[in-house]
């Protein structure tokens, strides 16, 4: 009799997902049925945030005030583990968590200072603490349904292997795919279903990293491809990928399908449902994504695909806030080579990312995604080369769609609908998948609104 192995799920729950035993146990269900073989999860909501907090009242040295929050994040555990009735094993990991917890806190208070390597480690005990709880939730909903599966924590630094840029560090792909498979063969066959941390990972010589905020699904996409898995599922608490933000359009609807390329450059550009480094790996390895809602499971979602049936001129619409404008000007460009690379030279060497260019005979003109990022020193490098003009307060519009740089009469529809609204960038041609512009930040919810209605809603 031939053993026939199932393709392999990697099911990813974020923090509302999380937020209490309800949505716990509710989260375990989905992934009785799913039948997941290794299930993600972010830190309960609004620990992360908590934790955050705890590192900066112990470096301003207000140790008080930082017990009190420590306590909170313990009592909102703990409580957790009373309703999900935890066993002594699992209470005695939750105390481990606790007293590590306290002794970084503690090292930042008399060091008055959180180096990059302590606020790793503080800050992946949101998701250390949330998968001992989901442990248990998923082992009840397994146990009351008599699964032949059993379920067991797996400690997700021993196989996502990082570099050493703390904060933000980048795995390694390679080594984390020798792992997983060296590693995780019982979670493939489905003997055993693994609960694991997302966002966090390890470096070669054993210090612990994260991968920035929103990195849960990227670690999730992560280890989707190390187990060379069928599909990869991200339950959130919205119903799926939604053709612009349901809070500033109520005409908004959630897609059924979407490519690749065009979800790459909706989650860039704006939408908040999927972090912009999650299909990656997906792409790399060809694996499907199902985006869904956890408290509304039997909705379909959205499924993300590399190939999809239905290609409409423009898909969705992103709005991105807070654009900063920064227009590098002199004559001295003017048929001189190595002026744009004096330019990205600068922006590089302040680590700062461009997201959206366009240039004239004279004039290069970029976004940035905060003013927060546009200091002095950066102004003062760029003044040498050029005159430096930096305006705020702008919106980025998107429009996320295909073969849009390849469709005669779309931008005169664009700017027409929104004819009597100041445009100030363009940045047209270098996609297929994406149109985008800079208007006033208060202009950039009634510009959504109105593009919507033209080319989606009608």
């Amino acid at each position: 009799m031939r053993l026939i192995i199932m393709p392999t799920i990697v099911s990813k729950f974020g923090g509302t997902s999380m937020g209490n035993a309800t949505c716990m146990l509710r989260s375990a269900d989905i992934c009785l049925q799913r039948k997941s073989n290794l299930v993600v999860v972010s830190a309960t909501s609004g620990t992360t945030n908590d934790l955050i907090k705890l590192g900066e009242l112990a470096t301003k040295g207000l140790l008080q005030e930082a017990e009190s929050v420590l306590k909170k994040i313990q009592d909102k555990h703990l409580s957790i583990a009373t309703e999900l009735n935890s066993d002594d094993i699992s209470v005695q990991e939750l105390q481990k968590l606790f007293t590590e917890m306290d002794s970084i806190t503690k090292g930042i208070y008399l060091l008055r200072n959180c180096s990059s390597t302590a606020k790793d480690v503080l800050m992946s005990l949101g998701e250390r603490l949330s998968s001992v709880l989901f442990t248990l939730a998923l082992q009840k909903v397994f146990t009351t349904n008599r699964s032949s599966a059993k379920v067991e924590l797996l400690d997700v630094r021993t196989v996502l292997k990082t570099d050493d840029q703390f904060g933000k560090a980048r795995p390694l792909t390679e080594v984390i795919i020798k792992l997983c498979k060296a590693n995780l063969s019982r979670c493939i066959s489905g003997e055993i279903v693994y609960v694991t941390q997302g966002f966090v990972g390890q470096t070669l010589s054993g210090a612990t990293t994260t991968l920035g905020r929103g990195g849960s699904d990227y670690s999730a996409a992560i280890l989707a491809e190390g187990l060379a898995a069928g599909t990869l599922e991200i339950w959130t608490d919205v119903a799926g990928v939604a053709t612009t933000d349901p809070r500033i359009c109520s005409e908004a609807v959630v897609i059924d399908e979407i490519s690749y390329k065009e979800m790459s450059e909706l989650a860039t550009f704006g939408a908040k449902v999927l972090h912009p480094s999650t299909l990656l790996p997906a792409i790399r390895s060809h694996i499907p994504v199902l985006v869904a809602s956890s408290f509304t499971p039997e909705k379909p979602g959205t499924w993300v695909r590399k190939e999809v049936k239905n290609t409409p001129l423009v898909r969705a619409l992103a709005l991105r806030k807070k654009q900063t404008l920064v227009t590098v000007s002199t004559p001295e460009m003017l048929h001189t080579h190595g002026f744009l690379f004096q330019i990205f030279k600068i922006f590089n060497d302040h680590k700062i990312s461009i997201d959206a260019v366009t240039t004239s005979e004279i004039s290069v003109a970029v976004t940035i995604d905060s003013a927060e990022s546009i200091n002095k020193t950066l102004v003062e490098e760029l003044s040498t080369v050029a005159e430096v003009q930096v305006e705020t307060e702008l919106s980025l519009v998107s429009l996320i769609g295909n073969n849009i740089n390849h469709t005669p009469g779309l931008a005169k529809k664009i700017f027409e609908e929104i004819a009597d609204i100041n445009v100030r960038m363009i940045c047209y041609g270098a996609s297929r998948h994406n149109f985008c512009f800079l208007v006033d930040e208060s202009k950039g919810v009634e510009v959504i609104q109105r593009l919507h209605k033209q080319f989606i809603h009608s």
